[in-house]
């Protein structure tokens, strides 16, 4: 019994030496990291830069003024006699409005009429004693001095007659006072007073406004300025306003660019007059307005989500032949919806829109499969890549 006792104990530590010996001598070799160059590549989508004409558009709001309002006012002190208009009546330029009690200026031209009679009549009796007298001096039965009198008197009745002549123009002006006429053709606001009221200088009768034409007021960026001149020289710049609500634009041209910039706002004023037979804009309304500055002939347009913008610039990745990511500095142009006019392309770029959140310059790209016409062109750059992976598998990767 202890014979086999032993022999068990012998057993087990000679395979506890073999097991030792054998991890002693063969060792295992460790796993290598996983270095950059060994990363799969980043699935991305691209698109192509298109040449077309891109319009610059300045868009504002605005409010509709009119040209010209006008507030009357009597310019003597009287009685309205009568109101010849109705409160938002369309008038005519010169169309009588309000009559004013009269009768006081009436007599006062007739008064000056009669002075002017007066005179006329004392002038051609004076001037008919001129003319005897001188036929009498051709006699010599008056002396020179006579003739010299009766020249003066003449000279005398006719600048008295002139006078009243004058006298009697200011009386008739005077006169037209009591008619209140329309300075021009507009519309009637509410009217403040009614027959008998007593009006003064200072008493407002009503309002007229213009309406046709009529002007939008609205500020652009300053930084619009050189455009809008150059256009403005170039010819008529086309500008349309809408007041919202599915109304249909109206389309007028920019008249007025106001002579300084708000230095504080860094704005500029700007005018546009419209034709409003149909009355469609309203004076103080507020409208949408929008004018093409320029156009960009033959710009590059790319989706606006293909641009980066960091404190180094501002830049597009694409794909080079290697199909590494590379950086493209350009400048942004213009900006319309979801597209931008850019500088600093050539139009053959393969531009990433899709995934560069991921890439660093010179990191390996792959094309994804794209729906539509950009299909052929992803497939083609994928066999390029050398991924032999299908779509379906670049979205799992990816």
């Amino acid at each position: 019994m202890k014979k086999s006792s032993l022999a068990i104990l012998i057993a087990a530590v000679a395979g506890a030496g073999a097991v030792g010996w054998n991890m002693t001598h063969h060792s295992v070799e460790p796993a290598k990291p996983a270095g950059p160059g060994q990363q799969g590549p980043t699935t991305v989508a691209i698109t192509a830069a298109k040449r077309q004409d891109v319009p610059v558009v300045l868009q504002a709001n605005g409010t509709v003024t009119p040209i010209s309002t006008v507030d009357l006012h009597a310019q003597i002190t009287s009685t309205i006699s009568r109101v010849h208009i109705k409160e938002g009546q369309f008038v005519k330029a010169g169309e009588l409005m309000f009559t004013l009690d009269d009768r006081a200026a009436r007599a006062n031209v007739d008064k000056a009429q009669a002075q002017v009679v007066r005179d006329q009549a004392a002038l051609a009796d004076v001037e008919r004693q001129y003319k005897r007298a001188q036929e009498l001096f051709a006699q010599k039965f008056v002396a020179q001095s006579a003739i010299d009198t009766l020249k003066s008197q003449v000279d005398s009745a006719r600048a008295l007659l002139n006078a009243d002549m004058a006298a009697a123009r200011s009386t008739s002006v005077d006169a037209s006072y009591n008619s209140i006429r329309a300075p021009m053709a507009g519309r009637v606001g509410a009217i403040n007073v009614y027959p008998g009221s007593l009006v003064q200088v200072a008493t407002s009768l009503t309002t007229i406004t213009q309406l046709d034409p009529i002007t939008v007021a609205f500020t652009l960026p300053e930084s619009a300025l050189a455009t809008l001149l150059q256009a403005q020289r170039d010819g008529s710049v086309a500008v349309k306003a809408t007041t919202g609500d599915g109304v249909q634009e109206v389309s007028g041209a920019l008249s007025f660019i106001d002579n300084t910039v708000d230095p504080v706002a860094g704005v500029i004023r700007v005018k546009a007059q419209f034709a409003n037979k149909e009355t469609r804009l309203w004076p103080g309304q507020y409208v949408n307005t929008r004018l093409v500055a320029q156009v960009l002939k033959d710009a590059m347009v790319i989706p606006q989500n293909a641009i980066i913008s960091n404190t180094r610039g501002t830049f597009v990745y694409t794909v080079d032949d290697e199909q590494k990511a590379k950086v493209v500095n350009i400048k942004r142009l213009y900006a319309f919806g979801e597209s931008a006019a850019v500088s600093g392309l050539d139009g053959s770029e393969k531009i990433i829109v899709d995934g560069k959140q991921n890439l660093r310059p010179g990191g390996k790209v792959r094309i994804a499969a794209a729906a539509g016409g950009n299909g052929a062109a992803a497939s083609a750059g994928a066999a390029a890549s050398g991924a032999g992976s299908t779509p379906a598998n670049d979205k799992q990767k990816g």
